[in-house]
């Protein structure tokens, strides 16, 4: 049996685990594209302007089934990409900084043909789009961001703010070696179901949608993958590269961003997301959704999508 937290060599999983079909008769495209040293796997609809969404933890492209049919819908193209080391993309040793994993992002609109996107991305997917849009700016056409201060704006919460420490104190128990892992997989993924569960607010996901993230959980090493960028946030800062990632992030947000949170997020709080327009150069715009927890593209799609669509498509987005 391959140990779960031993990275494995670049291979895809089973496809019936990750190329899924998405709810509502939309025909989705599944395929693999490299980018950044890696093979990155993709689920594609509609025709437009590119709109790249990415996931955050516990989940997978898959989170995004609901945004895909309607952005698609809108005229939008729609590609959900799985993070390195998550869901069909490549398990690599290493590279999980988040500057690196900011390459892989904006590798993939290279290698999709496109000159720009609109980065969507949610927790830890929010945090990278943050990076990416500061770290390569000309590729990042708008940016939305959901559940997820910018990465300054995180580091001090989680050093300063004691009621934000405690909320996010499944990232400190991250830094702990092998556990983590062993624990994510267990009992077939049965921790995953209970932190989705306990994240999200009186609107719960349904069972087979927390199966399906258990499932993808437990594909080899994708719990130590998932984790890796964790450990990374925490350990580096009080080293060079993370004093140095910190520094770097002064550097202005310079395109219009879209900040979207849940008022009953349990693991960010909105205080901590709050705020966060200070680093932004450009138009922004905060919607908080009331009622809503740490996943409220899929407690509320309807609202969410709403949201994210008429931002995109509104060309004066300050208003």
């Amino acid at each position: 049996m391959t140990d779960p937290a031993t990275p494995a060599a670049p291979s895809g999983p089973p496809t019936s685990v990750v190329r899924l079909d998405i709810p509502g008769g939309r025909e989705v495209t599944h395929r693999d594209v490299a980018a950044n040293g890696a093979r990155f796997h993709i689920a594609e609809a509609g025709d437009g302007p590119l709109v790249l969404l990415l996931h955050g933890f516990p989940q997978f492209w898959w989170t995004w089934r609901h945004q895909l049919t309607a952005l698609a819908d809108a005229g939008f193209r729609a590609v959900a990409m799985d993070l390195r080391g998550v869901g069909g993309s490549d398990r690599t040793p290493r590279g999980y900084d988040p500057a690196n994993l900011a390459l892989d992002i904006t590798g993939v609109v290279r290698s999709l043909g496109e000159h720009d996107a609109a980065l969507v991305g949610h927790d830890l997917g929010g945090y990278l789009a943050w990076t990416a849009a500061v770290m390569r700016p000309k590729l990042v056409r708008r940016l939305v961001v959901s559940s997820m201060p910018h990465p300054r704006r995180w580091r001090s919460a989680m050093l300063s703010d004691r009621k934000q420490t405690a909320a996010g104190s499944y990232i400190w128990g991250f830094q702990r070696p092998w556990l983590p892992e062993r624990q994510l997989v267990a009992d077939d993924g049965a921790l995953v179901g209970r932190l989705i569960r306990d994240w999200s607010g009186p609107r719960l996901p349904d069972d087979e949608a927390v199966a399906t993230y258990q499932r993808a959980m437990c594909i080899p090493s994708t719990a130590h993958c998932s984790i890796e960028p964790y450990r990374w946030m925490v350990r580096s800062m009080a080293r060079p590269d993370g004093i140095q990632f910190n520094r770097r992030m002064k550097r202005p947000v310079r395109v219009p961003t879209l900040h979207l949170h849940g008022s009953l997020d349990p693991v960010m709080r909105t205080r901590s997301a709050a705020g966060s327009g200070e680093y932004v150069e450009a138009p922004y715009r905060w919607r908080l959704f009331d009622g809503l927890g740490h996943f409220p593209h899929e407690e509320d799609p309807v609202a969410f999508s709403t949201e994210l669509v008429n931002w995109l498509k509104d060309p004066e987005p300050d208003r």
